[in-house]
């Protein structure tokens, strides 16, 4: 006699089956409209962005199973626009840029308010910092000469849009040079540049090269000077830690910007939810990426007041416990 299933076996297995293949149906559903591939604006080669945004493009991508990868650009001011009108998915951004960019005041697009650039999660802090060769005999931002030829990284950068004002009101004379990270770092290793200001995350990819190939200085604020740059500049006091390079021997002063991921406030909601998790939820895979990421953690999300977070960012904060004001939320 053939055996036979329990009619209620069968049923629950059946219902069992039916429910599997509506969440399977569902799940295909829910990417229906997210983009086949996507582009991250990151900053020029040989700096942090350019490291950290690349890196995380291809997390994401193996992560959700969507093509994409980073891309050289001017870096935060250039992304923000980028950005802004759909050229890329995502970008990387200080706070200082993305203040100007929603009030219309942005140096690239004079007068346009960017309302498509919602926020995504905290990267890490910008400390600016500044270098030079030993043998140029500068050890401190007074000891730097009148006409000293001083490369501020990408034109409207971070580093070039505050890092000239801020020696200026130093009171430092200097010549403007303009250029990726690595090439200005090779150019203060050939003696064409006197000193590179940069602002970037640390370790900066060309500082670190640097080191292994010739001695250099790494310059911090004095006291009265970081006391004057805080009082007029959108930055914070910053410590930059003496394992960061071999060339400090102890924690150097220096004052920073936050940095933090951005999507097009038009992306799919679940699909911005899917990359914020992704990333939120790994950060030891993140910090393989570049150790800067230590602090992308949902922790510092209060670091942005100006932008507001993406909805897909926002519920992932929320279902996790962390509350975000109704008006700071697109």
């Amino acid at each position: 006699m053939r055996n036979q299933m329990p009619k209620t076996f069968t049923l629950l297995a059946s219902s069992a089956l039916l429910v599997a293949a509506a969440s399977s149906a569902q799940a295909q559903a829910d990417r229906s409209d997210w983009p086949d591939n996507f582009t991250v604006g990151t900053a020029s080669q040989g700096g942090t962005y350019f490291v950290y945004g690349s890196g995380w493009a291809n997390f994401i991508a193996d992560e959700l199973g969507v093509s994409g990868g980073g891309e050289v650009t001017g870096g935060p001011t250039q992304n923000l626009a980028l950005v802004h009108t759909g050229d890329m998915a995502f970008g990387l951004t200080t706070m200082g840029p993305a203040s100007d960019a929603v009030k219309g005041e942005s140096p690239l697009a004079p007068g346009m308010k960017m309302d498509n650039v919602c926020a995504m999660f905290p990267m890490y802090e910008t400390p600016f910092s500044i270098t030079a060769l030993s043998d140029s005999g500068i050890e401190s931002i007074s000891d730097i000469p009148d006409g000293a030829r001083i490369g501020f990284g990408p034109a409207a950068s971070t580093s070039d849009t505050y890092f000239p004002a801020i020696l200026e009101t130093l009171g430092v004379d200097f010549e403007r040079r303009n250029g990726g990270w690595s090439d200005l770092g090779g150019q203060l290793q050939d003696g064409l540049l006197d000193v590179v200001a940069f602002a970037a995350g640390i370790p900066i990819p060309a500082v670190s090269q640097l080191e292994v190939q010739t001695d250099v200085n790494i310059i911090e604020f004095n006291e009265e000077e970081l006391a004057t740059v805080l009082e007029n500049f959108p930055v914070a006091e910053f410590m930059i830690p003496a394992n960061t390079y071999t060339t400090l021997e102890e924690d150097a002063r220096a004052v920073s910007m936050w940095n933090f991921a951005i999507a097009g406030c038009d992306l799919p909601e679940d699909f911005v939810y899917e990359v914020t998790k992704a990333t939120m939820e790994n950060n030891d895979r993140m910090r393989s990426v570049h150790r800067s990421a230590e602090t992308t953690i949902p922790e510092n999300i209060k670091h942005n007041t100006v932008l507001p977070f993406h909805p897909g960012a926002a519920r992932w904060y929320e279902e996790n416990g962390y509350e975000i004001a109704d008006d700071m939320i697109n």
